[in-house]
């Protein structure tokens, strides 16, 4: 069938636009912007609420090439399936409108440019990092884990949780405790986020036979381990602020507080795990959790915000 589909690609009546269009289409670009976010809170708490402009945008493009670069491999491996589901099927690659070829080619640009944009702007751990990031979601998660284990998610959210040791190694050159507690951070949101999806669009998982958690164990138990994911999330948040002291009164409480909600949210869902509307609800604020959460992180590290506490503690 995936032969048949290549030979019938023909993209010769698609004016320029929309050729942009389709390889834009090919990096996703929905799901980019929560990884440039996690990013810009390392950077702004490995600065001290002092990060550089010039740097902040550099590290904010070889992040977002190198991103880019891997959910267009993604897009290549995938095609099969992509093809088989509803939902993918009107991709660039399964609708003929992108070659395989073109998009490797593509994809490989892209990767080279953000190696060479973090290296020349930045250093070469930072460069080295985003190409780890590529590395592991297409070879780990992509093509090891995807198709042959309910962990697939779990671990391959270390892909997700890469960009924060990207934008803390930008500025420090380094990687301290702090910088893998916002990686375990990531890494522990990442299955409650990617479970809640799974939920919604179990059918379409279970057509094209991806073991996610769903299909091979059910939603109860799919729940069950949301549940869990999210109670250890809350505590690990927390470590910026003690032991690690990294962060202050203000991103304290708004890790207390949206991780209260987020608990809420996986206890109606533990609740009732078979209605995708719950499901939904909590897939949708594990975004703007994590959105928040960084931003809090952001905030709280700005000098003016610790002078505003200093001068409220007097």
């Amino acid at each position: 069938m995936q032969e048949l589909l290549d030979r019938s690609i023909d993209t010769k009546h698609q004016s320029f636009s929309e050729v942009i269009q389709s390889y834009y289409q090919l990096t996703k670009p929905r799901i980019i912007p929560l990884l440039l976010i996690v990013t810009a809170a390392a950077m702004w708490l490995a600065s001290d609420g002092a990060t550089d402009p010039v740097l902040f945008l550099v590290t904010v493009i070889g992040g977002m090439l190198a991103a880019a670069s891997a959910q267009t491999m993604n897009c290549i491996y995938d095609r099969d399936i992509d093809y088989a589901m509803e939902r993918t099927r009107n991709r660039p690659i399964p609708s003929g409108r992108v070659k395989p070829l073109h998009a490797g080619i593509f994809a490989t640009v892209l990767a080279i440019l953000s190696f060479t944009t973090l290296f020349v702007f930045t250093n070469l751990l930072a460069a080295l990092l985003a190409m780890a990031g590529i590395g592991f979601y297409m070879w780990i998660y992509t093509h090891l884990l995807k198709r042959h284990t309910t962990q697939n998610i779990v671990i391959g959210g270390a892909a997700g949780a890469i960009p924060a040791l990207v934008g803390w190694a930008a500025v420090t050159n380094s990687l301290s405790i702090e910088a893998w507690v916002l990686f375990a951070i990531v890494f522990i949101w990442t299955p409650p986020h990617f479970w809640a999806l799974s939920l919604m669009i179990k059918d379409d998982y279970a057509k094209v036979g991806i073991p996610m958690l769903p299909v091979v164990e059910g939603e109860v138990a799919t729940a069950q381990q949301i549940w869990i994911y999210t109670l250890l999330l809350i505590p690990t948040t927390l470590l910026l602020v003690y032991p690690l002291g990294a962060s202050g009164i203000i991103y304290g409480i708004c890790a207390i507080g949206l991780g209260g909600i987020f608990v809420r949210e996986a206890w109606k869902l533990l609740q009732a795990p078979t209605d995708k509307s719950v499901a939904k609800s909590m897939f949708k604020y594990s975004i703007l959790y994590m959105m928040l959460l960084c931003t809090a992180v952001v905030v709280d590290s700005l000098p003016q915000t610790q002078s505003a506490i200093s001068l409220l503690l007097k």
